[in-house]
C-alpha cells in the first residue's frame, strides 16, 4: 500500500482523472480523502476555466460576418474616477489564444494576474491599441463623448483593419460594422483583453501622477472618490489632473472663486 505522502505526489503529477483515483475514494485515511478532494476541487475549477474560455470564443466567432474573419474588441477604463485619464483600448485576437485561458473582465482579475495577461495579450495580439483621453478633454467633450471618441480613435489607429468591432456598451462610428454588447466584457475574450490593457494602462498612469502628487494616493484609489481622496482635495484642492466638470470638484471650485 502506497503512504499517503506517495499518494499526494502522484496527484500532484496528473491533470486528468484515472481509475486508479476512483479505487482510491475506497481509502479510509483522512490523509488521502483530504488530498483526492483537494485535487477534485481544483480539477473542477480548471474545468469551469476552461468551459468559460470556450463560451467566450464562441461568443465572438457568433458576431464574425464570415469564418476567419478578424473581430476587434474594445473596452474602456477610468469613467467614474474624480482625476485622471480615461484609457481606452481595442484588441484582434488570433485563432488560437490557448495561451489566454483564465483570461475575464478585468475587475474580476487580481491586478498581479491582469499583469501577466497584459504581457500575453500584447505578444499574441494580431493587432492592438491603447489611446489615452485627459481629463482636460473629459472635462470639455463630457465624459460620454470623450469616452466614445478615445475607442473610436483606437480603432481607427489600428494597422489592420478588422472585419467587426465588438464594444463594450458604447454606439461607436466605424469604417466596419459594429456591435454594442451590454456587460461585453464578461461575455467576449477580445472584449476581456481590451478591458486588461485598458486597466493595466490606466493603472500605471494613476501610479505615476501619484509619484507627482502624493497627497491624492492616486497610486491606491486610481481617482476615485475615497475617503482618504476627498479630504485630500478638501484640504489642497484639485491638481490639473483632476476632472473640473466631475463632482465635488467642480462645486469646490466654484467655491473657491466665490470666496476669491
Amino acid at each position: 500500500m502506497k503512504t499517503v505522502k506517495e499518494i499526494i505526489e502522484m496527484l500532484a503529477a496528473v491533470d486528468e482523472p484515472g481509475q486508479w483515483m476512483e479505487e482510491l475514494a475506497a481509502d479510509k485515511r483522512a490523509g488521502v480523502k483530504n488530498a483526492l478532494e483537494r485535487w477534485s476541487r481544483r480539477y473542477d475549477k480548471r474545468m469551469k476555466i476552461q468551459a468559460m474560455h470556450v463560451s467566450k470564443m464562441a461568443f465572438d466567432t457568433s458576431f464574425a460576418p464570415f469564418e476567419g474573419a478578424l473581430v476587434a474588441g474594445v473596452d474602456e477604463a477610468g469613467r467614474g474616477p474624480l482625476a485622471g485619464p480615461v484609457v481606452t483600448a481595442t484588441v484582434i485576437l488570433p485563432q488560437d489564444v490557448q495561451k489566454l485561458i483564465g483570461l475575464d473582465d478585468s475587475k474580476r482579475i487580481a491586478k498581479r494576474d491582469r499583469e501577466r495577461l497584459a504581457v500575453l495579450i500584447k505578444e499574441i495580439a494580431t493587432d492592438y491599441n491603447v489611446h489615452v483621453q485627459s481629463a482636460k478633454q473629459i472635462d470639455d467633450m463630457n465624459i460620454y463623448a470623450a469616452t466614445r471618441d478615445s475607442m473610436e480613435q483606437a480603432v481607427r489607429a489600428l494597422t489592420i483593419r478588422p472585419d467587426f468591432v465588438m464594444v463594450d456598451a458604447m454606439a461607436l462610428a466605424t469604417d466596419c460594422p459594429t456591435a454594442s454588447i451590454v456587460k461585453g466584457d464578461a461575455q467576449s475574450l477580445v472584449i476581456a483583453a481590451a478591458s486588461i490593457l485598458a486597466k493595466t494602462t490606466r493603472d500605471a498612469i494613476m501610479d505615476d501622477l501619484h509619484k507627482e502628487f502624493p497627497a491624492y494616493q492616486f497610486n491606491k484609489n486610481a481617482g476615485y472618490g475615497t475617503p482618504g481622496h476627498l479630504d485630500a482635495l478638501q484640504q489642497y484642492g484639485p491638481c490639473e489632473h483632476h476632472r473640473k466638470s466631475f463632482e465635488p470638484v467642480k462645486s469646490m471650485i466654484l467655491e473657491k472663486r466665490e470666496i476669491t
